[in-house]
C-alpha cells in the first residue's frame, strides 16, 4: 500500500470536518466501491433488468445504484446496450446540484466542458428536458472518440459532441443557461481507486493544476448567460483547486469573468456525510465528499451563478441568425428519401435531416437554428444520431440508430439470449433464426444492441468493428 503524501495530510489539517485517522484508515483498508448509474430512457430504474438482488441506492442521485461486486461490465450486453453507466457515486452529486439551482422543465442549452468519458454527459442529458440542448465537449483529441462512443450508446439525440480549447468558447457569448466544468486536477480524490496516482501527486502539481483550474474558467465564462449558472467539480482534496478557485471565482468580478459571479448554497442532508465549506475570502459555498464520510470517493462541487454584466448580450441574439442556413440542408432529400427516414424513427415529424458525407443525420426539429450557430463556432465530433446512408431508396442503417432512443417499434425485431448477445458483440458469426430476410435489430432483454442482416444461408454481423469486444 503506497503511503499518502505527508505533505496533502499537513494541508489537510485546517479543513473543515478533515478526521486524519479514519481519513488514513480508508485508504488504507483497500476497499473499493462500485457503482452505476441506470439510464432512465432505456430501463428506468428496472433494477431486475442488471440483477436478481436488491441494490443500495445512491442517497443523492435518482437512477444510481451500488452494486455488491465490481461485475465484467465488458462481458455484460446491457453495459454496450447502454442501459447504465459506470458511474463514481460522489459524482453523482452533480444531478442533486443541477435540480438545486436550474428549472430543468424548461428548455435549456448546457455545456459540460470537460466531458470525456462522458459520465456527467450522460447523467445531464438524463435530466434535462428533451428540449434542450447538451453541447458535449473535450479538448483532448484522443479522449474525444470515447466520449462520442458513450454519447452514441446513451442513446439521446440532443447532444452535439465537440473538441474545443476552452476558449473557443468565447465565440458563443451569452449562449448557455448551464457550464459544468468538472476541471482536470491533481486527482488526489481518487487516491483509493487509482493508488498508483499518489506516486504522481506533489505539491507543485497542485498549483500547476490551480493555474489551469483559472485559465479554463476565464475562458469559459464569457458564453454563460447572465444569470446562468456555473457548477464546478474536481476529484482534489487540496484547497488551492477547491475553495480558493471559489475565491478566485467569486473575487475576479467584472475584471476577468465580464460580470459578478455568486456563490450559491446547496441543501444537503446530515446522514449524507457531504461537508460543506465556507471559502476564507469570498465565503463561496462548497461541498467536500471523503470517502471516510461517504460511501464514495472524493469529490469536491460548488455552484455559482452569473450577475447581470449590462453588455446587452442575451441567449436569443446568436441563435436567431441561423434559420436560412439550417433550412437549407433538409432540401437536398428526395420526398421518397423523408418518407424512408421517417420510417425508421419514432416522432418522426419532430426531427431534421441533413447530409454529412453521405450519411444521413438525424436532429432534433427545435435544434434546427442552433445547429449551424454551434457549427459557426466550434469543431463537431457528433451531432445527433446517424441514421446510415441512402442508397437507390435503401437506408444501410448505422448503429448509432440501433441504439439511439428514436428507432421506431416497428423495426424488426430479434431477442437473443446472452451468449450470443456476448457472439454478436466479439463480431462473431451468430447462430438464429431470424424468420425473415433483410435488416433486423438484434436485442438482448428487448434492449437493442445491433443490426443484422439475414441473407440466404447466412447472416452478416453490422457490429461496429472497434467496439468489438475481444477478452473472453
Amino acid at each position: 500500500m503506497n503511503t499518502l503524501p505527508e505533505e496533502l495530510i499537513r494541508s489537510l489539517r485546517n479543513i473543515e470536518s478533515f478526521n486524519e485517522e479514519t481519513f488514513k484508515a480508508v485508504h488504507e483498508s483497500g476497499g473499493q466501491i462500485t457503482s452505476i448509474r441506470l439510464n432512465p430512457k432505456k430501463i428506468g430504474n428496472r433494477q431486475s433488468a442488471i440483477g436478481n438482488e436488491q441494490l443500495e441506492r445512491v442517497p443523492w442521485n435518482e437512477y444510481g445504484y451500488y452494486l455488491n461486486e465490481r461485475p465484467s461490465f465488458t462481458l455484460d450486453p446491457l453495459f454496450h446496450a447502454g442501459a447504465y453507466y459506470v458511474q463514481e457515486a460522489s459524482s453523482m452529486f452533480l444531478e442533486e446540484a443541477l435540480k438545486q439551482t436550474v428549472d430543468l422543465a424548461k428548455p435549456l442549452k448546457v455545456l459540460d466542458l470537460c466531458a470525456a468519458p462522458g459520465g456527467k454527459s450522460t447523467l445531464i442529458q438524463s435530466i434535462i428536458s428533451a428540449a434542450s440542448l447538451l453541447v458535449s465537449n473535450e479538448v483532448i483529441k484522443t479522449r474525444v472518440h470515447i466520449l462520442a462512443e458513450n454519447i452514441t450508446k446513451w442513446g439521446a439525440a440532443n447532444v452535439i459532441v465537440t473538441n474545443n480549447d476552452p476558449s473557443d468558447f468565447q465565440r458563443l457569448p451569452g449562449y448557455f443557461d448551464v457550464i459544468v466544468v468538472d476541471a482536470p486536477c491533481s486527482g488526489s480524490g481518487l487516491f483509493r481507486k487509482d493508488p498508483a496516482a499518489i506516486d504522481e501527486w506533489s505539491e507543485n502539481n497542485v498549483l500547476h493544476c490551480a493555474q489551469r483550474q483559472q485559465r479554463i474558467l476565464e475562458h469559459v465564462i464569457p458564453a454563460l448567460k447572465d444569470g446562468g449558472i456555473l457548477i464546478y467539480s474536481t476529484c482534489s482534496y487540496s484547497k488551492e483547486e477547491d475553495e480558493a478557485i471559489a475565491d478566485w471565482l467569486v473575487g475576479q468580478r467584472t475584471a476577468t469573468c465580464g460580470s459578478a459571479v455568486g456563490s450559491l448554497q446547496l441543501a444537503v442532508h446530515d446522514d449524507w456525510g457531504i461537508v460543506e465549506t465556507v471559502s476564507e475570502k469570498e465565503k463561496a459555498y462548497g461541498y467536500r465528499f471523503y470517502p471516510d464520510k461517504v460511501k464514495g470517493e472524493g469529490f469536491f462541487i460548488a455552484a455559482f451563478k452569473k450577475a447581470a454584466s449590462g453588455n446587452g448580450i442575451n441567449n436569443e441574439t446568436i441563435p436567431s441568425r441561423a434559420g436560412q442556413r439550417s433550412k437549407k440542408k433538409t432540401a437536398v432529400f428526395t420526398a421518397k428519401e423523408i418518407e424512408i427516414l421517417k420510417s425508421y424513427i419514432i416522432h418522426a415529424d419532430d426531427f431534421f435531416f441533413i447530409k454529412q458525407n453521405e450519411e444521413v443525420i438525424a436532429m432534433p426539429l427545435h435544434l434546427e437554428n442552433e445547429l449551424p450557430v454551434i457549427q459557426s463556432a466550434l469543431y463537431l465530433k457528433k451531432a445527433g444520431v446517424k441514421m446510415g446512408t441512402l442508397i437507390r431508396n435503401e437506408l444501410i442503417p448505422d448503429h448509432e440508430l440501433a441504439v439511439s432512443n428514436i428507432i421506431s417499434d416497428s423495426i424488426p425485431r430479434l431477442d437473443i439470449e446472452k451468449e450470443t448477445a456476448l457472439q454478436y458483440l466479439r463480431r462473431e458469426e451468430i447462430k438464429t433464426t431470424p424468420g425473415k430476410m433483410g435488416w433486423i435489430l438484434l436485442t438482448h432483454m428487448q434492449l437493442p444492441i445491433g443490426w443484422i442482416k439475414a441473407i440466404t444461408n447466412r447472416i452478416n454481423n453490422y457490429y461496429p468493428a472497434s467496439w468489438r469486444i475481444l477478452n473472453k
